[in-house]
């Protein structure tokens, strides 16, 4: 699945996302897809994205897994309390997360502007469920969250400017390669039209 499906059927779990612990597994989920997507720019992506593209993967990467929800004192595989019902999603009980689909990058702008605004549904999302919460491990989780979001949306927010520079710098280059060909028509014309004169 392409880069921007996946981040388009993210947006849409993270929307649906019912329960506190649904709304932190799909900030990982997210975290998760923003180093993929590093990952594959770094290696496929255009030259001038590649080194900051391996940076996103890796502050991916240290976004960690998906939380453990008995260490945080919440239901989820194992814990006592309500059953999959409540807390269960495809994220916490699957086989993995939804990443693991992405198969291209075909378009590096249209992804980068989809997941930073992804990004920031998911820090806008952590924020609600850690005002909201009373329980002490799952308002730590909501900020180990908050801070991770916020860490690739900087990587992600650099690499749209870099990339946005880089196609203002081409167009740059065009125009003038146009104006100079135009110019150089012109005086092949006013040539033409001197040799027409002398000719007369």
């Amino acid at each position: 699945m392409d880069a921007e499906r996946l981040i388009g059927v993210t947006r849409q779990a993270l929307a649906a996302s019912g329960e506190a612990w649904d709304v932190i597994a799909e900030a990982w989920q997210a975290q998760a897809l923003a180093q993929a997507i590093g990952d594959r720019l770094a290696l496929s992506g255009p030259p001038e994205l590649r080194g900051e593209a391996r940076e996103l993967g890796e502050t991916g990467g240290r976004g960690g897994g998906l939380p453990d929800a008995r260490e945080a004192g919440g239901g989820g595989p194992g814990a006592s309390g309500p059953g999959p019902e409540v807390f269960g999603s495809e994220v916490w009980w699957g086989a993995g997360t939804r990443a693991r689909q992405l198969s291209s990058v075909p378009d590096a702008r249209g992804a980068l502007t989809g997941l930073a605004e992804l990004l920031g549904e998911v820090g806008i999302a952590l924020v609600a469920v850690a005002c909201a919460t009373d329980e002490e491990g799952l308002y730590w989780q909501c900020i180990e969250a908050i801070d991770a979001a916020d860490e690739a949306g900087d990587r992600v927010a650099g690499l749209l400017r870099r990339l946005v520079a880089q196609e203002q710098e081409r167009e740059r280059k065009e125009a003038r390669e146009r104006q100079r060909q135009q110019e150089t028509e012109r005086e092949r014309e006013r040539q033409r039209n001197h040799e027409r004169r002398r000719g007369r």
